[in-house]
């Protein structure tokens, strides 16, 4: 008996092939955003994730309150100095801690001068080691930055390629804040775009040119092995409230673990990807009135069918359940549609990202509940768009039915 449904329903909306193309364009365009949202947000969060497993569970970043979406240092009220970086040292359970600065410098090159963020790079042999672990700096050409070296700077791959309109080679000069610097180590590309458009000039000559004194934008600290990361970094703050004169929930700092790195960047991805799945409802939303629409216009058109079909003992329930299937069906095609566009539209994505950016970090992850809770969903708004156009076909009766 259902299976005669689902064939009558197929053949009806066969036969009605432009109307049902029309009817699922809205279904499957809003099914293809979501599909391709939702993977491309997933494979985000799956992608970052793995880049702090890589960096390890064993890091803590201390930075200025106030810092927001820019880079660390920027909007801040009270920075960071050189005794916190002291002060974090000394707390029982860290390894070893690296103070890093980040200001825009004046840069000139072959007569062209531009503005960007440029990062310091420590003295200290175990704390410059901790540095390029944590940022995984990988070098093309050259070499990296050693203790000893002063007025020479190490590039990002794109800032080498694309910053300036001549392309910086190994051993060019550029110009920083009015003081040469001897280009001496090339990254290679890491894929991600702040880190390969930076440039990184020893502490020293950091502060010397960009007038720096004490302050200090970001700390990275090492916890030491077998010590409980979520303590220590309880203990820093302590450590720091009493240091800055701050009292408990009044921090002017904050000290993050990988955990809550992760957790705040999951929030934030999960608040826009609500955002854009919300403006791609509204696309369903359409689709639905259009199903609702395609129905009622159906029902008009069979009424005489609807007559025969209860005149031989077909019931309301039967009617209703015929009607709801097919309008259901109609979704589930506009599903089944909007889950192949948006898996080539994130595959697409993807593709381009990572031959723009050789980087992993955007990347569209397909799952076997994203799919077949999209499909149902389809189902779901088709079903219940033809909700009152069923209704009104069932309540039909059969000798006004045959008489239109």
């Amino acid at each position: 008996m259902i299976k005669d449904y689902f064939k009558l329903a197929y053949q009806s909306v066969i036969h009605r092939k432009l109307r049902s193309w029309l009817t699922m364009i809205g279904i499957f365009i809003g099914i293809a955003a979501v599909v391709a949202l939702i993977s491309l947000s997933q494979g985000m969060q799956t992608a970052i994730s793995q880049q702090f497993l890589k960096l390890g569970s064993d890091k803590l970043i201390v930075q200025a309150a106030g810092t927001g979406f820019g880079p660390p240092g920027t909007g801040v009220s009270v920075p960071l100095t050189i005794r916190d970086k002291e002060a974090i040292d000394k707390v029982q359970g860290v390894d070893l801690s690296v103070g890093r600065i980040l200001r825009t410098g004046k840069l000139e090159f072959n007569k062209e001068i531009k503005y960007t963020y440029a990062v310091s790079m420590p003295k200290d042999t175990a704390e410059r080691d901790l540095a390029v672990e944590s940022n995984d700096y990988k070098v093309e050409q050259g070499r990296l930055l050693e203790g000893d070296d002063k007025y020479v700077v190490m590039i990002g791959h794109d800032f080498s390629v694309d910053f300036f309109d001549k392309p910086i080679e190994l051993r060019d000069k550029i110009i920083i804040q009015g003081t040469d610097f001897k280009v001496v180590g090339i990254l290679k590309k890491s894929g991600n775009p702040q880190q390969d458009s930076t440039f990184i000039i020893p502490e020293e000559s950091f502060r010397a040119v960009l007038e720096v004194e004490e302050d200090m934008d970001i700390i990275a600290v090492k916890v030491q092995s077998g010590e409980d990361v979520n303590l220590v970094a309880e203990n820093i703050k302590k450590e720091l409230r009493t240091l800055r004169n701050v009292d408990k929930g009044k921090e002017d700092f904050s000290v993050q673990t990988p955990e809550s790195i992760i957790a705040t960047l999951n929030t934030i991805l999960m608040i826009i990807q609500g955002v854009l799945v919300g403006i791609a409802a509204i696309s369903l939303l359409v689709g639905g009135i259009g199903i609702m629409n395609t129905m009622y216009t159906s029902v008009l058109e069979r009424t005489r069918e609807i007559g025969i079909m209860k005149a031989i003992g077909a019931t309301n329930k039967e009617v209703l359940g015929l009607f709801l299937i097919e309008s259901g069906m109609l979704g589930l095609f506009g599903g089944i549609i909007g889950i192949a566009l948006g898996f080539g539209i994130g595959k697409s994505v993807e593709y381009i990202a990572f031959m723009v950016y050789e980087s992993p970090l955007i990347s569209a992850d397909f799952s076997f509940w994203l799919l077949g809770g999209a499909l149902l969903f389809a189902f779901g708004v088709g079903a219940v768009s033809g909700w009152f156009p069923a209704r009104q076909a069932a309540q039909l009766s059969p000798v006004e039915a045959l008489r239109k």
